[in-house]
């Protein structure tokens, strides 16, 4: 099966930068004097004037303000509920240090700052509260330590605790992505105990219709369902699945994309964990998706495809009712090269599990000649795939008896001329493979001295523009 390892297209932290200009009077001398000094006043203005030039887009003084020790200071005003303003500007300044790199977040973190920060969530003063979920998130971005950090904290009940009817939908989607980067990462998976906490709110949260909210919610879910299939099941088992099938046909590609991954990443668990996809009607919604303007959609529709169609051959029939074939060779021929090696892996899987009358479907379509013409890519991996399918085209001939003919068909398309370049191929494997199908199929008392001035009506086993096909 191919191996999923699709990018995602969003930030794992931000840095808030404000509405007001981060245009500061003080220097870095002056703020270290006021946030160190006992006068509120000061302690606020130097607060603010160091959140401003942290806020800067670029080369924030972000070693500079840590070097300076003031990062104990900013963590001592988070507790101060008596001096909203000033508990405000240090988790602002706290939250974009936390946006850097790793080691300015493990600073923020080793300062004290988690446990400040998850008080803060209760705190009445939303857009403090607000700045609280802001900072958690770029921290639980970081990756899965710091994430279990957070977690053992017990920062999803607090996290969780936040969302009511009446929280604002700005406040929310701030949420929704802190959550996000909490179900976020491997090596190891989020613990399943944290992914039960957060599941029915995530549910709750992909049937709101604003699409930041969507966007990060189906992200959630992309990564939750990216595991065994056990972590799979927990999903599955939420309902949650016609859902994504219907956000899978989204107008913002930043809401279809994580609800097609999470779909695909369904469809590679169990027979019964993609036959859920399918009874939601997955396969009604992948044929406009494999022909989508954007690649990135072709390649994440033909992989979800590709697991489909390494079903049984009950699920291969629904691919092919569904009217998945004529897209899927359009992208074996026309396809970006990512595409066109999900859309091998589609052809191999289709051909290793499905009936022989399936297999003829497919051929019948242009899947063969269309996977010969690939057979000059450079990737190994793709052409040893590619000849995997065709030796399981040859299983299908050789129960009907039509093997003879299907060589016929492959040596018209110019496979047998690619097949036999490739016995020079320098991997190994390649070779290997190249040659077995030669020595099996291509014999010289198989092919030589036979007429190849058959009539249509010869071969029922048809490739679109070579007419000669084969009564499979």
């Amino acid at each position: 099966m191919p191996t999923k390892n699709m990018t995602d297209e969003r930030l794992t932290k931000f840095k808030n930068k404000g509405k007001d200009p981060a245009v500061t009077t003080l220097s870095i001398e002056d703020i270290i004097k006021a946030v160190n000094c006992e006068c509120k006043e000061s302690q606020t203005r130097g607060c603010q004037a160091a959140r401003k030039l942290l806020s800067q887009e670029r080369n924030p003084p972000l070693k500079e303000i840590i070097d300076a020790g003031l990062l104990s200071r900013f963590v001592s005003f988070l507790s101060m509920d008596d001096e909203p303003t000033l508990q405000f500007e240090a988790a602002w300044a706290l939250t974009n240090i936390a946006s850097g790199t790793s080691w300015h977040t493990q600073q923020v973190v080793e300062h004290g700052a988690v446990p400040a920060f998850i008080s803060l969530l209760t705190s009445p003063m939303l857009h403090i509260s607000e700045q609280a979920v802001w900072a958690l998130g770029n921290i639980a971005g970081d990756g899965p330590a710091y994430r279990d950090v957070l977690i053992e904290c017990n920062v999803i009940p607090a996290l969780l605790s936040r969302i009511s009817p009446d929280t604002p939908v700005g406040y929310l989607r701030n949420l929704t992505w802190t959550l996000s980067n909490l179900c976020r990462n491997k090596n190891p998976c989020p613990p399943l105990s944290a992914v039960m906490q957060v599941l029915p709110s995530l549910i709750q949260l992909l049937h709101l219709s604003d699409k930041d909210i969507l966007s990060d919610a189906c992200w959630a879910i992309s990564y939750l369902s990216d595991g065994d299939n056990d972590r799979i099941d927990v999903v599955v088992k939420t309902g949650i699945i016609p859902r994504l099938v219907e956000l899978m046909s989204h107008k913002e590609l930043s809401v279809m994309t994580p609800a097609l991954r999470s779909i695909g990443n369904i469809v590679s668990g169990s027979d019964l964990q993609t036959q859920a996809a399918v009874d939601a009607g997955v396969l009604n919604i992948l044929p406009q998706l494999m022909r989508h303007p954007k690649a990135s959609v072709q390649k994440e529709a033909a992989w979800a495809l590709s697991n489909i169609a390494a079903g049984p051959c009950k699920q291969i029939q629904q691919v092919i009712t569904c009217g998945l074939l004529p897209p899927l060779v359009e992208q074996l021929r026309n396809g970006d090269f990512k595409t066109q090696r999900e859309a091998v892996w589609a052809v191999t899987n289709f051909t290793s599990g499905g009936t022989v009358e399936q297999v003829v479907t497919l051929v019948q379509c242009g899947a063969l000649e269309a996977i010969i013409n690939l057979l000059q890519v450079k990737d190994a991996k793709v052409i040893l795939v590619i000849l995997d399918a065709i030796n399981n085209i040859f299983m299908a001939a050789e129960k009907l008896g039509e093997t003879e003919k299907l060589s016929l068909l492959v040596e018209e398309l110019g496979g047998l001329d690619r097949i036999e370049t490739l016995q020079n191929h320098d991997n190994d494997t390649v070779y290997q493979a190249a040659h077995n199908l030669i020595e099996r199929y291509f014999g010289d008392d198989d092919i030589e001295g036979v007429k190849v001035d058959t009539t249509e009506d010869a071969f029922v086993f048809k490739s679109p523009d070579v007419q000669r096909t084969f009564e499979f």
